[in-house]
């Protein structure tokens, strides 16, 4: 017997997004159901429970950031936001609110695939608590407390390895510097982005092969960083 397929929720007022993205999802195995408000979205997710959201935020009756917060009240699904809004605010605001994941409209079909097999497999994840995570060449015991590249154990501090730890909680997920800043040092941390860069950088020389062009530790600009999960 075939596993079930997953339910995705596509929440936008655009038509043509919606057969596009409905086009996509069927034809990578997903079950698909619409939504063209933020009310009727709320409704649908509440009474179907899918394994994901798709959001739009310019919604004519609520803004997308106000579904998430609604939706988080609530619900553990992934949320991916997939909005024309670009600007690094909008998407600082979306993140810290509780979606998982922000795509700017347009986006490559791939690129979303890739951005729900992460999302999905990061849920799958929270509910299993494998304490070992593995990521290419990187592997962190968490148990342990261990940290490895291709085999070889690598030392951390304890703020280095706090941080490490953070990513991993949120593999392929943005963490944005606020919340990073929040779990690593502190709700009275604040706005101290600079110092984050400086131990991320400090990170990328003990766990990159080339600093400069990270393989794990992704930068995502004027927002924050993103632990790479390579597909297995």
């Amino acid at each position: 017997m075939n596993p079930p397929r997953p339910v995705v929720l596509v929440i936008d007022d655009e038509a043509p997004m919606r057969r596009f993205l409905r086009a996509a999802l069927v034809s990578s195995g997903y079950q698909v159901l619409e939504a063209e408000t933020g009310e009727q979205g709320i409704t649908l997710a509440a009474s179907h429970n899918p394994e994901l959201v798709l959001l739009d935020l310019g919604l004519p009756d609520l803004d997308g950031l106000v579904v998430t917060q609604r939706l988080r009240e609530w619900s553990l699904a992934p949320i991916v936001v997939v909005s024309a809004r670009g600007q690094e605010n909008d998407k600082i605001l979306a993140l810290d609110g509780g979606a998982d994941d922000y795509l700017t409209k347009p986006f490559a079909v791939g690129e979303l695939l890739a951005r729900l097999r992460v999302a999905l497999r990061h849920a799958a994840g929270q509910k299993g608590g494998d304490p070992v995570f593995e990521s290419g060449e990187l592997r962190v015991d968490l148990g342990r407390r261990q940290v490895q590249i291709a085999g070889r154990e690598v030392h951390l501090t304890p703020i280095e390895y706090r941080l490490l730890v953070t990513l991993v909680k949120y593999a392929g997920r943005v963490v944005t510097h606020r919340q990073l800043l929040r779990e690593v040092w502190g709700p009275h941390a604040g706005e101290q982005v600079q110092y984050l860069r400086v131990y991320m950088a400090q990170l990328r020389h003990k766990l990159e092969a080339t600093p400069g062009k990270p393989r794990y530790l992704v930068t995502e600009p004027g927002v924050g960083y993103r632990l790479r999960l390579e597909e297995r």
